[in-house]
């Protein structure tokens, strides 16, 4: 058992953080207070192929693996939780379900425009009355000759303001539950597409949230993703996996608060003396350290058993509930650590703790996990 880094690994882990500290971290107040992250920032990450990381080059991708695509969002989501988590949304939930689901012509046909940032990608699952109950969907689809007619609405669509490529869930009989549930491939541009709002949040401010209705949209049968009524299973999985990006970014969010606690009780004197020499500074350090490292071994394993084909279903509802805890417990520690200047806007754990708290919430409330992770405890 190896719990070091390959050579190839630090050397990828390295040439990102130079980026991040070159083209993110200057950038991620703004981004916050802006409420958008740079278009030209965005052409920069596709240009450097961090929106294909683990897609094979015969698509676009850069043809690296899981553990590779775990380290890009988390040293991006150090800087910027909202960039992290642009990353992370389009590879998880729209590149992936493609890659794994679609035939080989659609792999030809929409993802090397992924892979390169072209066109950026979203998932559009939640609905006003269906949140973590997605069997309960309302919106509905129907087959006119050559063409699939979706109706309906979608709501907390990470990406969607990019108006790029979905991954659309709809029901052809609502009676069936997730029996009836398909999945489609949509160009957001379409006609009978329309974005109703990009929300405004409490955290990731610079990540697009949007709500669209969906209004007779007609797609080409080829738009199908499998089989129709698999596509209950297809957002499974999908979130599966996505959960590895997501806890990637929490461990991210966490360690960019807990450096920045670290420098800051070295430099901060109170009572003569540096706050790191206070046994209770000295403690919260510890425990917010503890809490990294733990959620960084289990999301490196998640990771590393989806490179090695394993089942890793336990393991990615494990790295997602505890790195998301330990990225709002982290959080909260430095806010402290900080004291009075931790709550204002001047210093960036106060923006990483806001961007924090959605990481136990989104791509599966981590009480969700909870039942995952009994459900295979109990089988």
């Amino acid at each position: 058992m190896d719990f070091e880094l390959s050579q190839d690994h630090k050397v990828l882990r390295d040439s990102i953080r130079d980026f991040v500290a070159e083209e993110i971290r200057p950038l991620a107040m703004q981004i916050d207070e802006e409420h958008a992250i740079p278009g030209d920032l965005v052409e920069k990450i596709a240009a450097m192929g961090f929106f294909g990381s683990y897609l094979p080059e015969e698509y676009g991708g850069a043809g690296l693996d899981a553990l590779s695509y775990a380290l890009l969002v988390e040293e991006v989501s150090k800087a910027c939780g909202s960039t992290g988590v642009l990353i992370s949304a389009h590879t998880s939930l729209a590149c992936d379900p493609i890659y794994r689901f679609g035939t080989e012509e659609q792999k030809q046909r929409w993802l090397p425009d992924l892979a390169q940032g072209r066109v950026i990608g979203c998932f559009l699952l939640t609905e006003p009355n269906a949140g973590s109950d997605a069997g309960a969907i309302a919106t509905t689809y129907t087959r006119e000759g050559d063409d699939f007619v979706l109706s309906g609405n979608k709501i907390f669509v990470t990406n969607g303001g990019y108006l790029g490529t979905g991954i659309v869930f709809a029901s052809s009989d609502r009676s069936l539950k997730h029996k009836g549930i398909s999945a489609f491939i949509v160009d957001l541009k379409t006609a009978g597409v329309e974005l109703l709002k990009n929300e405004k949040k409490l955290g990731i401010r610079g990540s697009y949230t949007s709500a669209f209705a969906l209004d007779q949209v007609r797609i080409p049968v080829a738009n199908l993703l499998g089989k129709e009524g698999q596509g209950f299973k297809i957002a499974m999985e999908t979130l599966n996996g996505g959960r590895i990006g997501i806890a990637s970014q929490a461990l991210g969010i966490a360690e960019g608060a807990f450096d920045l606690s670290v420098k800051y009780a070295k430099e901060r004197k109170q009572f003569g003396a540096p706050i790191a020499d206070l046994q209770a500074i000295q403690f919260k350090i510890a425990d917010m350290y503890a809490r990294i490292e733990a959620a960084k071994l289990i999301t490196y394993k998640a990771a590393c058993m989806k490179d090695k084909g394993q089942s890793y279903t336990l393991e990615s509802a494990l790295c997602k509930m505890m790195a998301s805890e330990a990225a709002t417990f982290v959080t909260k520690e430095a806010i402290q650590v900080h004291g009075g200047y931790g709550y204002i806007n001047e210093y960036e754990v106060e923006r990483m703790f806001r961007d924090a708290k959605i990481t136990e919430i989104y791509e599966g409330t981590n009480e969700v996990q909870r039942v995952v992770i009994s459900k295979l405890l109990f089988a």
